[in-house]
């Protein structure tokens, strides 16, 4: 039974893969687009310095393959977030994003991510003059609240004034709150309780809004679950990146369409992809590090792990080690097989 057999009547959900510091980068989200046609995909959080400052097309170059494609950025300075949208559109992104739930201390140094939860007018500002230099939608990713300013209140007050005072039409919740001290930015993916009753009681209060749950989904049983309380989509974060396999059944449990791809086809367009890269100067371990976990669960996957983490990063390392890597996850589920 799939989400799209409990609610035929209703439009499909948006399923995200959440931004994801040092893991959401291209090379993972190429991988991620071959498995699914409608799953959103986002960049890292980029900060608007970076771009503004620093060498933009390192930070934003894509494959076209990767759309639909979002692209989150951090800053809290209206005007400079609006020049990196209009260079993301130019880029062909599909939309941008502003973090406003990173608790990181560099993040609070620059005044942007969750510590922008205590300035709602800004963020509406910033959303607001974003969405005046592009045609592409802006959209929010919070937090339920942060330190003491944690009560239901507040996030409501919070929804309430961005989409009030600017575009914004999608926000993503992140159901925890943020603790700006005490707490690493690991700890605050997992110690803060999850609390989805607000981001639900949100969606009832804003029904003109398309309100998103993220945080600690790590399934798509327990994601329809979700979903039936009536929010317009999923972003589901750790668990798209420790089992990436979970991403091949989106399109036939969300969108009605048969899997036309397996785990094995896309490991051969993955060789592919690293060869063109390769020639392009890229590392074969910058790539391989996110298709490690591709056959997860599978025999033979640990020695197929243990392979391409043993021999990826040494010098001229090339698409080879991919294929001895598959060699010898075949070679063991056949065994299986036999056995």
């Amino acid at each position: 039974m799939s989400y799209s057999d409990l609610n035929p009547i209703q439009s499909p959900p948006r399923i995200s893969v959440a931004p994801m510091l040092d893991w959401t980068d291209r090379h993972y989200r190429y991988m991620a687009r071959l498995m699914s046609k409608h799953v959103w995909l986002y960049t890292e959080m980029v900060t608007t310095g970076a771009i503004i400052h620093g060498d933009k097309h390192a930070h934003l170059r894509f494959n076209s393959i990767e759309q639909p494609v979002a692209l989150q950025l951090g800053g809290s300075a209206p005007q400079d977030l609006a020049t990196c949208a209009r260079i993301a559109e130019e880029y062909g992104y599909n939309e941008v994003n502003l973090n406003v739930g990173c608790p990181s201390d560099r993040v609070q140094k620059g005044r942007f991510g969750a510590c922008l939860m205590k300035e709602p007018e800004l963020v509406a500002e910033c959303v607001a003059a974003m969405a005046e230099s592009v045609s592409i939608p802006i959209t929010v990713k919070s937090r339920i609240g942060v330190d003491d300013q944690d009560r239901y209140e507040d996030l409501h007050n919070f929804v309430e004034t961005v989409s009030s005072r600017s575009p914004c039409k999608t926000i993503i919740i992140h159901a925890r709150k943020a603790w700006l001290k005490g707490l690493s930015p690991k700890q605050n993916r997992e110690k803060p309780p999850l609390q989805y009753e607000r981001v639900f009681s949100i969606k009832k209060e804003f029904p003109h809004l398309n309100i998103e749950l993220n945080g600690g989904v790590e399934s798509w049983k327990q994601a329809d679950e979700l979903l039936l309380q009536g929010i317009d989509g999923i972003m589901i974060g750790r668990a798209a990146y420790y089992s990436p396999s979970m991403l091949l059944d989106i399109d036939r449990r969300y969108f009605g369409e048969p899997c036309g791809v397996s785990l094995d086809n896309v490991f051969s367009e993955l060789i592919d992809y690293a060869r063109e890269e390769l020639n392009l100067g890229t590392r074969l371990q910058h790539m391989s590090r996110h298709w490690i976990n591709l056959f997860q669960g599978q025999p033979g996957a640990k020695l197929f792990r243990r392979h391409i983490s043993e021999n990826a990063f040494k010098k001229g390392a090339t698409e080879m080690v991919l294929k001895e890597a598959f060699e010898i996850l075949v070679e063991h589920r056949e065994r299986a097989n036999v056995l």
